[in-house]
């Protein structure tokens, strides 16, 4: 996958790992304990994957340009 195209699904990611977070901390909030593991794993990995990617396409787009 090339980097312009690696970009938009590293935001995308990232977006859908923060909108799990606040999610979670929300249904916390209101005194919910018990939430689905789906949930926990997006909020755990979608964020930290999303910015890994997003940084890999920033230094491959990086290099390209300066060939």
């Amino acid at each position: 996958m090339t980097a312009p195209k690696l970009m938009p699904l590293a935001l995308g990611l990232f977006a859908l790992g923060l909108v799990a977070i606040v999610v979670v901390f929300a249904l916390f909030a209101t005194g919910a304990s018990n939430l689905p593991i789906w949930l926990n794993l997006a909020a755990w990995l979608l964020t930290p994957v999303g910015l890994g990617l997003g940084v890999v396409s920033a230094v491959r787009n990086s290099r390209t340009r300066k060939r």
